[in-house]
C-alpha cells in the first residue's frame, strides 16, 4: 500500500539482513519465482524460501536493486530478471530464464503491485485505475497462466491486502484491485485443483517504503488499531507465504490469510 511499485519498496528492521535463521529444508530441490522480489515483502519472501532450501528467481523494475537482492540472497541460489510485471515480453523472458537455469518451476508468488492513486475512488483518474488493475490483477492472472502452461507447478500465492476486504480511505481503488485479486485467487484455486493450490495473503500495514505514506508521522496512532501493538514487518508476511506454498498446507487452497496484527478483530468504538 502506498504510492510506489511494491517491487521497489524497501523495508527496515528484520527484513534487511539474513534474518530468519531458519533452514528447515521444506523447499530443498525446488524452484520459486517471486515477482517484485527486489525489496520489501518480496525480498523477505525470497530470503525465507532460500533459507528453507529453495532456488529463487526474483523480478523487479530496476536492475541495480535486483543485483543487490541477488547478492544478498546468494547468487548460487538466486537470480534476477529486470522488467515491468505487466510487460508480456518481460514475462516471457523471465519464464525462459527459469526454464534455462532450472528446468522447472514449483512455486509462484505474485507479489508485484502498484498504487499510484491516493484519495477517494471517485477521484481516481480512469487511466490510472486501469493501470492499477492491469498490474495488480491482470498480470497475476497472466503470470499464473503462463507459469502453469510451462509445466506442472505445485502452488501459487498472491499477495493481496487487508484493504481488499473492506473499505479503505485514501487507497480506495488499490483496495478494489486487491478485492479482485482475492476473488481471482478463489477462481484459480477452483480451476487448477487438484494439481495446483492457489492461496493469497492479505497484509495490513507493513513497514516498507511502499506503505510508508500510511504511517509516517503518525505511527503511534496507526498502531493503536492493532491488538499486537505494532506495525507488520516484511518477515511477518514471508513466513505465512512460505507455509502456504509448502506441503504443510497441502489441504489448503482458495484461502486468503489475513496478516493484520489482529486489526480485523479489534473492537469498534
Amino acid at each position: 500500500m502506498g504510492s510506489v511499485d511494491s517491487s521497489t519498496g524497501s523495508s527496515t528492521g528484520s527484513s534487511t539482513g539474513s534474518s530468519t535463521g531458519r533452514s528447515t529444508g521444506r523447499f530443498t530441490g525446488r524452484v520459486a519465482l517471486v515477482t517484485g522480489g527486489s525489496r520489501g515483502i518480496g525480498l523477505s519472501v525470497a530470503r525465507r524460501l532460500v533459507d528453507e532450501g529453495c532456488a529463487v528467481v526474483v523480478t523487479g523494475r530496476k536492475q541495480e536493486a535486483l543485483d543487490e537482492a541477488v547478492a544478498a540472497l546468494g547468487p548460487e541460489r538466486a537470480s534476477g530478471v529486470a522488467g515491468r510485471v505487466d510487460d508480456p515480453e518481460h514475462r516471457g523472458a523471465v519464464l525462459a530464464h527459469v526454464a534455462a537455469r532450472h528446468g522447472r518451476l514449483d512455486h509462484l508468488v505474485n507479489n508485484a503491485g502498484i498504487n499510484p492513486a491516493w484519495g477517494p475512488a471517485l477521484e481516481v483518474d480512469p487511466g490510472v485505475a486501469r493501470k492499477i488493475l492491469e498490474v495488480n490483477v491482470v498480470s497475476a492472472l497472466e503470470w499464473t497462466r503462463d507459469a502453469v502452461a510451462g509445466g506442472p507447478i505445485r502452488s501459487v500465492v498472491n499477495v493481496a491486502s487487508i484493504s481488499g476486504t473492506s473499505s479503505s480511505p485514501n487507497i480506495a481503488f488499490y483496495g478494489a484491485s486487491k478485492a479482485a485479486l482475492i476473488n481471482l485467487t478463489q477462481q484459480l484455486a477452483q480451476e487448477l485443483a487438484p494439481a495446483i493450490r492457489v492461496n493469497a495473503v492479505a497484509p495490513a500495514v507493513v513497514r516498507t517504503r511502499f506503505s510508508r505514506a500510511l504511517y509516517e508521522g503518525h505511527e503511534e496512532r496507526v498502531v493503536e488499531r492493532y491488538p499486537l501493538a505494532r506495525l507488520g514487518e516484511p518477515d511477518d508476511v514471508a513466513g505465512p507465504v512460505a507455509f502456504l506454498l509448502s506441503d504443510d498446507a497441502a489441504w489448503v487452497t482458495g484461502q486468503t490469510l489475513r496478516i493484520d496484527g489482529g486489526a480485523s478483530i479489534a473492537p469498534v468504538g
